[in-house]
């Protein structure tokens, strides 16, 4: 069965988002491993400290937590709790799916979107930085990751109701 043009270009853009955030959430976490180890070897090896370098590993490890949840959900990792649903048909998880998109997904990071909204804007045009003394700036632009990771979620839920499932 063909799929119209502007499902097929939605479920595009969905993957290649996709691709974005793994490639994201990757080179964060290798950051994130390189830069704690450093700071732990400056700490107890040398006795120094490097509040900069605190301060990217703190930005990186909120930026993979921030773009891992919609990587989870396009790979369909995310948590079912229904005990019963390996014995029930596709189609009743398939509905499922789409109840909870509707009820849940798309509200709850809708409502996080908005209310983060104000803060994100004040942070945006005082040009947030870290909260150390001699930290690195641009904390506003790690603070963007929330907004920007909650409609990802949007898109990634939406794109596994409406797209094609392995096996059907």
């Amino acid at each position: 069965m063909q799929m119209p043009r502007a499902l097929s270009a939605f479920l595009v853009l969905c993957r290649w988002l996709d691709r974005a955030a793994l490639a994201l959430c990757v080179a964060a976490g290798l950051f994130l491993t390189g830069a704690v180890l450093a700071i732990v070897v400056l700490r107890y090896g040398f006795g120094a400290g490097f509040i900069q370098l605190q301060d990217a590993a703190g930005y990186a490890f909120a930026v993979l937590m921030a773009f891992s949840l919609p990587v989870t959900l396009a790979r369909g990792g995310h948590v079912r709790v229904e005990v019963l649903s390996e014995r029930l048909p596709r189609t009743y998880l398939r509905t499922a799916d789409a109840v909870a998109l509707v009820l849940f997904l798309v509200p709850v990071f809708g409502l996080l979107i908005r209310a983060f909204w104000p803060d994100l804007a004040y942070a945006w045009s005082i040009r947030e930085g870290s909260v150390e003394t001699g930290g690195l700036g641009g904390l506003y632009l790690v603070k963007t990751a929330l907004p920007v990771a909650a409609a990802m979620m949007i898109l990634q839920g939406v794109a596994q109701v409406l797209g094609p499932r392995a096996g059907e």
